[in-house]
């Protein structure tokens, strides 16, 4: 399994519905192909408590570490990621939902005054829940007021739903810190980053060089190499080679030769493949195929 996304990173997956735009999941790291699931946005906003386990969770430039117990917000149409941490997995349960659950309608007070001024500011991009302060309490206990009753679905839950929601969004209005507005620079950034990512997800078997995607996203190599490593902490070249490595994981659930992986994904030859497999994964390709056939035998 692994995420569906369009060409600017969007999820496909529709989260709820037109009449209830709600969703609560649940979900483990291990149900991916490669024990994390890729780069995607959606508009909707995302709470996801990490129920069992940790995980490396990214969003945007942001980097967190969520140990069980925390919880994370991710905002509308913030990029996201999250993988495992020590090759253990996390058992998670986000809650999607559309600002409009928050808001009602369309410039309504609501939205003007506590809403959009969050989900149009991309230095609010992620807020960590981590009990470093005391409302995080309140927060959580909230938050799993609504899991409990979107299982349960009791006589009125969706309205019960609507209103712990909103009791949540005022806890996280009231605390959070003073951000500067994102400008109309910063957006331009923002797609242009979108566009880097959409073109190494729809190019990651053939050779890519910096000049490639310089020229896609109409800007000189040295520029283009700034912005990535501002807004992704990591540099064009080696978020290249761990997309590659990522994708590579799920042909070692197959019977597909080492070398004919490396092809697939993009590398030379099945060497450097290997290498920069044990460089990232911390062992071989063949070490990391035995180990899943370990673990498959031992769950029959």
């Amino acid at each position: 399994m692994q995420i569906i996304t369009n060409q600017f990173q969007k999820e496909l997956k529709k989260h709820g519905s037109d009449h209830f735009p709600f969703l609560v999941s649940y979900q483990c790291l291990s149900e991916y192909d490669s024990n994390s699931f890729m780069w995607h946005c959606h508009p909707e906003i995302e709470i996801t408590y990490v129920k069992e386990g940790s995980m490396h969770y990214r969003i945007n430039n942001r980097s967190f570490h969520l140990k069980e117990g925390d919880i994370i917000f991710c905002n509308s149409n913030a990029l996201h990621s999250g993988e495992m941490e020590n090759q253990e997995d996390c058992s998670y349960i986000p809650i999607t939902f559309d600002p409009k659950l928050i808001y009602g309608f369309f410039q309504s007070t609501i939205c003007t005054r506590y809403v959009d001024p969050v989900i149009q500011n991309l230095a609010v991009c992620a807020v960590h829940i981590d009990y470093s302060e005391k409302w995080h309490e309140t927060f959580r206990d909230r938050m799993l007021e609504v899991i409990s009753l979107d299982k349960k679905k009791p006589d009125f839950y969706e309205l019960d739903i609507s209103i712990r929601m909103q009791l949540l969004w005022r806890l996280l209005v009231e605390h959070l810190p003073h951000q500067p507005v994102s400008t109309t620079s910063d957006f331009t950034e923002y797609e242009r980053i979108r566009r880097i990512l959409s073109y190494i997800e729809q190019n990651y078997m053939n050779q890519i060089t910096l000049d490639d995607i310089s020229e896609h996203i109409h800007l000189c190599e040295s520029e283009c190499t700034r912005l990535f490593k501002r807004h992704m902490n990591t540099t064009l070249f080696s978020f290249l080679q761990e997309y590659r490595i990522e994708r590579s994981l799920e042909y070692l659930n197959t019977k597909e030769s080492i070398s004919s992986i490396a092809e697939k994904t993009g590398f030379s030859d099945s060497n450097y493949y290997s290498k920069v497999f044990s460089k990232i994964k911390g062992c071989s390709p063949r070490e990391y195929r035995k180990n899943l056939k370990d673990t498959i035998s031992h769950e029959l």
